[in-house]
């Protein structure tokens, strides 16, 4: 008989050895262990889904949630650095020993009567972090959907209120190969009578479709939430309430609106349960953090830290970047998945760089530096190859990014992006604070 694991680290290790074989991907076999559990919320639950800003939005309804009072818990995934990111409660980071007791009555459901159901390390984890926060006396929970909706594991609790956000191209082979396809599967997450947001100003019309199919509150933006801006501040209009004179978001961004304006919208059409002033809208949107997302680290060379992995999110990213102002140079720390749509990334962002560190990242699902440097080199020629672009290759993110930092003056500019590893890979030992060569130490 197996040892049981006792720490975080070992059930995890368990997690990722008992990769179910030719397994049905619906929610049964992750609902009959939820069963088991007697998994259920008492406080309203917010269930976020899409392809970008799914991680914006939670941490804004979060910030919101905490200056309105409320005990929050945020579900989100993946992690950068630490497996316990992905769960906070009341603002804090769960610790590894809170974890385990849930980890432990999963294994116990999922095994029950020699009754044992099949899960994947996604569906297990989410189904013990889901466990913690249904015990954790909460106000509100908010969780973020991993990949899908209606096939993923926090699918299997009942949302009161729902929020897409954009939605692109990604995850082709599990959600299908256009937006109609994979607007279909995030609409998953939408529930009869029950609010659903859509802050997607160009929402795929399979969404639009699904939510007037099952009866669900569908709040469109631009009919239902809108929002209007000028440099110093912005503006928020829903169906029965109003802010003007709001501060931007202190997440970067301009695409930062839209993700603000449906957690507005979702707050507004759950203020029956979930009542929020105006002075916790203003407090949390200044206040809201996360790692990663446009992220720039004070120092010199300026340091920016983004979690872009799709054409998309790159397309955002290359924006953001844009304005900025002038840099003499900027270098980019780049490593990414094999399964991304790598081409049009690199052409997108590849007009703003002028040295490439190409890294290769600690997991099989990723492509290798040298191959990634190929793709670049075939997308340079495309474009004309006229621009003296330089670029090298490195084990893992950090040897990159010192290699960045080596070749960097002080007025340029490293950009870090292209999956949650890479980024997190430059986090390992805390955020870094540059200082270039010539300053002085």
């Amino acid at each position: 008989m197996q040892t049981k694991p006792h720490t975080l680290e070992g059930w995890l290790r368990h997690c990722d050895q008992l990769h179910p074989r030719n397994i049905d991907m619906g929610l049964d076999r992750v609902a009959e262990v939820a069963r088991r559990m007697a998994l259920r919320f008492e406080c309203p639950v917010i269930t976020v889904a899409g392809t970008n800003g799914k991680g914006s939005t939670c941490a804004m309804l979060e910030a919101v949630a905490l200056q309105a009072g409320y005990r929050t818990g945020v579900y989100t995934s993946p992690h950068l650095v630490h497996f316990e990111e992905r769960c906070r409660v009341h603002g804090e980071i769960v610790s590894a020993a809170d974890l385990v007791p849930h980890f432990e009555a999963v294994e116990a459901a999922r095994i029950q009567n020699g009754n044992e159901v099949s899960l994947t390390y996604f569906e297990f984890t989410t189904l013990a972090i889901l466990r913690l926060m249904s015990h954790a006396l909460l106000d509100v929970a908010i969780l973020e959907v991993g990949l899908g909706g209606r096939l993923d594991a926090t699918n299997v609790i009942d949302t009161d209120c729902a929020i897409i956000t954009s939605i692109d191209i990604d995850h082709t082979e599990f959600l299908g190969p256009d937006r109609e396809s994979i607007g279909r599967e995030k609409a998953g997450i939408m529930r009869t009578g029950r609010p659903a947001i859509v802050s997607d100003p160009m929402a795929p019309q399979s969404v639009v479709d699904h939510a007037r199919e099952i009866g669900a509150d569908f709040w469109s933006f631009g009919r239902d939430f809108n929002f209007s801006g000028d440099k110093q501040q912005w503006n928020w209009a829903g169906r029965g309430r109003r802010y003007a004179g709001l501060a931007y978001p202190s997440l970067r961004g301009a695409n930062q609106l839209v993700n603000a304006s449906g957690v507005l919208a979702a707050f507004e059409a759950l203020r029956e349960r979930l009542p929020v002033t105006a002075q916790a809208v203003r407090n949390g949107m200044a206040m809201v953090e996360l790692p990663g997302r446009f992220q720039i680290v004070p120092g010199q060379p300026t340091l920016v830290l983004d979690v872009a992995h799709n054409p998309h999110s790159v397309a955002a990213l290359t924006a953001n970047l844009d304005a900025m102002g002038f840099f003499p140079t900027t270098h980019a720390v780049f490593g990414a998945m094999a399964d991304k749509d790598l081409a049009p990334m690199l052409a997108k962002v590849g007009p703003l760089v002028d040295r490439w560190y190409f890294t290769d990242l600690p997991t099989p699902r990723a492509e290798s530096a040298a191959v990634l440097q190929q793709k670049w080199n075939a997308v340079h020629m495309v474009a004309g190859g006229r621009r003296d672009v330089t670029s090298s290759l490195h084990a893992d993110p950090l040897q990159a990014l010192q290699a960045a930092v080596a070749a960097a003056d002080p007025a340029d500019r490293i950009v870090v992006f292209g999956s949650f590893y890479t980024v997190g890979g430059v986090l390992i030992n805390g955020t870094p604070r540059l200082h270039a060569k010539h300053l002085g130490a």
